[in-house]
């Protein structure tokens, strides 16, 4: 059976999408509360954060559909596939990517409930968990043998 290979340049960009939507967010970080409540502050910070969670699981998507058996049909989904078959830590998986999936999912169905308080507070503690997701994506790429996946 032919494996089908990565695509780095997905890979890539989306690595560099979600990037560039973290510095966006990260701008937001100086913010006070009541600055970052006012205007379209809040809108943008919405936009960004549904942007990054949506690379971080198209991504997540792409790799998994390259090994077989490994196919999710939701975003809480990948994140568990992706701590069973290694790619990400499992406790990290478990833990963290399934609630960034239920977050995507509120902010793309049940956008009306989320709060402007509940947002600043993930801007202000937890982005960091995109860059722990794209430190694991860069090690999957230095070590793709081990997940026995090719590249092209």
């Amino acid at each position: 059976m032919n494996k089908i290979p990565l695509s780095k340049n997905t890979i890539l960009g989306k690595i560099d999408e979600i990037q560039r939507d973290l510095l966006k967010l990260n701008n937001m970080k100086a913010l006070p509360l009541a600055e970052f409540k006012s205007g379209e502050n809040f809108a943008i910070a919405e936009h960004y954060l549904r942007r990054a969670l949506e690379a971080l699981f198209e991504t997540g998507a792409h790799i998994l559909s390259r090994i077989p058996g490994q196919r999710a049909s939701g975003y809480k989904e990948i994140a568990l596939l992706l701590g069973e078959t290694g790619i990400m830590p499992e406790n990290f998986a478990k833990e963290t990517l399934v609630k960034m999936a239920g977050y995507r999912n509120r902010l793309v169905h049940f956008y009306s409930e989320i709060n402007k308080d509940e947002m600043y507070e993930i801007i202000q503690n937890k982005l960091d968990d995109f860059n722990v997701f794209n430190e694991h994506l860069k090690i999957l790429l230095s070590s793709l043998d081990k997940f026995n996946l090719t590249i092209e």
